[in-house]
């Protein structure tokens, strides 16, 4: 019983298929069946039922899972500690949304690895719904997602916010309006495409009602490039958190209000689970830049044409 076979077995046990399992651990199936097979055969046990259902740990199996748990994670914490004498270093797995968190994200990298040159960093990126299953599943250390999240299931702490926008072909007739603004309620009856997580569509509807209307949703998308290519071609206006200072001569942006909503986002990671060194060294970090940028004396310059709506701004 080494900890290979240990880790192999509690992401069965965490996965209840040996499927899921299989595909977090970056292996086929057969392998890991076999590998299990083997850990039954050595303790004189049965580790699973097997139904129609799925799989179910036995006692003996629920009884290993714990110890499981508690030496992988004493094993995992030696590691981190005779790495540490040398400096920090290892393996950094962050998944995060679209919009303004890679912008941040980055910010926070630049100094972090300047401080830590050993730490490989991976990232991964993806619609709210999606990054948050990747950390439940174990697939990431911490996560940058839009809110809300789930305080019961999850810790974490707001590290920025910006204003949904209206994203529009340069030749739609409200993008030659003036001014960087534009009122929601001249959003009515054109075709919209939001955001596909799913709480956003309820949200919008409600938005839309305390103007008494409908909003006319003609799809949703996953990421900021899925919505320039479709306001670039005039396919509709896209509903998305401002995202990116980057301009784009195809398209124009303009900041929704009266009513006005903003997005904010938090560094969120699984309460029930004890961090990695690596990772609680992140999330010290990051709240130190926090800290310094309510101070005004962070080490990276913010962009000089930041807009960020009032503090009293409701949340979509």
């Amino acid at each position: 019983m080494d900890l290979r076979s240990l880790h192999y077995f509690a992401t069965v046990a965490e996965e209840l298929s040996f499927t899921r399992a299989a595909e977090r651990l970056g292996m086929s199936q057969p392998p890991l069946s076999s590998q299990i097979k083997g850990l039954e055969e050595e303790l004189g046990v049965t580790l699973f039922l097997r139904g129609r259902r799925g799989l179910k740990l036995t006692e003996a199996g629920s009884l290993l899972y714990r110890r499981a748990k508690q030496l992988l994670e004493l094993s995992e914490q030696t590691r981190q500690e005779i790495l540490s004498l040398d400096g920090l270093s290892g393996d950094l797995r962050i998944s995060l949304v679209e919009g303004r968190a890679p912008y941040l994200l980055a910010r926070w990298l630049a100094g972090f690895r300047l401080e830590y040159p050993q730490v490989r960093v991976h990232l991964w990126n993806g619609s709210g719904d999606e990054v948050l299953e990747r950390l439940n599943r174990g697939l990431a250390d911490l996560a940058l997602v839009a809110a809300p999240y789930n305080p019961e299931q999850l810790d974490g702490f707001f590290v920025g916010r910006e204003p949904w926008v209206a994203i529009l072909s340069r030749e739609h007739p409200l993008a030659r309006e003036a001014g960087p603004f534009l009122p929601l309620r001249k959003l009515v009856g054109q075709p919209l495409f939001i955001p596909n997580r799913r709480s956003r569509a309820a949200s919008l509807r409600a938005w839309f009602e305390e103007l008494g209307e409908e909003p006319r949703i003609a799809g949703d998308l996953s990421n900021y490039i899925d919505a320039v290519a479709l306001a670039e071609q005039n396919a509709g206006i896209c509903i998305y958190p401002m995202s990116t200072y980057t301009e784009n001569p195809l398209v124009v942006k303009k900041i929704i209000t009266e009513s006005a909503r903003q997005v904010g986002y938090a560094l969120v990671w699984k309460r029930s689970e004890r961090q990695p060194e690596l990772a609680r060294e992140f999330i010290n970090f990051v709240q130190d830049c926090m800290e310094e940028e309510r101070r005004g004396t962070q080490p990276y310059r913010l962009p000089p044409e930041e807009f960020l709506p009032p503090e009293d701004t409701p949340y979509l």
